[in-house]
């Protein structure tokens, strides 16, 4: 399958700096891949940036108000950070913010005659000084390195919830 048949956005419209969107139709219910990512736990297989998510605060399932954290890996860069889930509507909906940066990672299902889509949208409303560190720290190509991520993403999401 081909990059632009994977992708909700035109191949041409690069990812900005404050959001991006990548979709991937998948063959299995939504409550399936609900399932699938819901389990924070699971990020690690999939994201081939973050290594491990671990709940915080007595949190095991994904509730409004639940906190994780999640180890992350670029190159030699290593670092955490706690998120906490704002949205978690069974079957269409699973969104948290990370801490530090204010970013929504969503996880949005909408359901096809063939299963599901499955998309994955990426918001920043960062304070200036934060998005300018960051980018600093990060590099310029970082919007469309995150958005080769999330196509990563979600064809491991796919192929799990094909399984």
């Amino acid at each position: 399958m081909s990059a632009a048949q994977r992708t909700a956005q035109p191949i041409d419209t690069p990812p900005s700096n404050s959001h991006d969107e990548v979709s991937i139709d998948i063959a299995a219910s939504p409550k399936t891949v609900y399932e699938l990512i819901s389990d924070v736990t699971n990020m690690g297989k999939w994201s081939p940036e973050t290594t491990k998510v671990t709940w915080l605060g007595g949190a095991h399932s994904p509730l409004v108000g639940a906190r994780f954290r999640g180890w992350n890996k670029r190159g030699a860069m290593r670092w955490f950070t706690d998120c906490e889930i704002v949205a978690a509507d069974p079957a269409r909906e699973l969104s948290f913010v990370v801490g530090l940066t204010s970013i929504r990672w969503s996880y949005v299902i909408t359901e096809t005659d063939g299963g599901c889509t499955l998309t994955e949208r990426r918001t920043e409303d960062t304070p200036r000084r934060i998005s300018k560190l960051t980018g600093r720290l990060m590099g310029k190509g970082r919007p469309q390195e995150l958005r080769e991520g999330m196509i990563t993403t979600l064809e491991r999401i796919k192929a799990a919830a094909e399984r």
